[in-house]
């Protein structure tokens, strides 16, 4: 079974800006390369999982999307990092585009989208951590069985870490990170 960490885009790899959905608009946060240079290092899986109601909303498109996702990958590469699978729920209840205006288990804090990772990559729970800025982003691992060590916030304030340091938090937290 396969290892990963699951990461918040927006607010904890790429500045929040609201909506992104545009490569242009892409903004690295302090020490995201490097924390994910790091956990690609280490053997992890990087699993991105993201909600993104501006489809729903009709702000871009899930091609739009994608192509903020190829340039962040190509931005992260030149750190010498990556990111291997991106997960993202368009949908939100009172969407604009009809094809996206729905509930769904995908949209975090629901656990859809992790188990959907978990299965395709055939994932060992307890060997998998999530960072995010905000609870939602970390809840789902928690609910499908993570402990608390296996869960950080960043960004939300300034006494937070940063991803980089959220890594080396896990490290000392999980001993060898299994």
């Amino acid at each position: 079974m396969n290892k990963a960490f699951f990461l918040d885009r927006d607010g904890t790899i790429i500045r929040d800006t609201g909506y992104v959905g545009s490569p242009d608009k892409l903004e690295l946060m302090p020490g995201a390369a490097e924390g994910i240079r790091k956990m690609n290092e280490a053997g992890y899986l990087v699993i991105v999982i993201s909600n993104q109601s501006g489809v729903a909303r009709g702000y871009f498109t899930l091609d739009d999307m994608e192509r903020v996702n190829r340039r962040l990958n190509e931005m992260l590469a030149e750190h010498g990092a990556h990111i291997d699978a991106f997960y993202i729920c368009p949908h939100l209840k009172n969407g604009v585009i009809s094809a996206y205006a729905m509930d769904c288990d995908c949209r975090k804090p629901n656990t859809g989208l992790f188990r959907r990772a978990i299965a395709d990559f055939n994932l060992d729970i307890t060997r998998c951590f999530a960072c995010g800025d905000r609870e939602r982003d970390v809840k789902p691992l928690k609910e499908l069985g993570a402990s608390e060590k296996q869960v950080v916030k960043v960004y939300g304030k300034d006494d937070e870490p940063t991803l980089s340091e959220a890594f080396e938090i896990v490290l000392k937290d999980n001993g060898n990170l299994y």
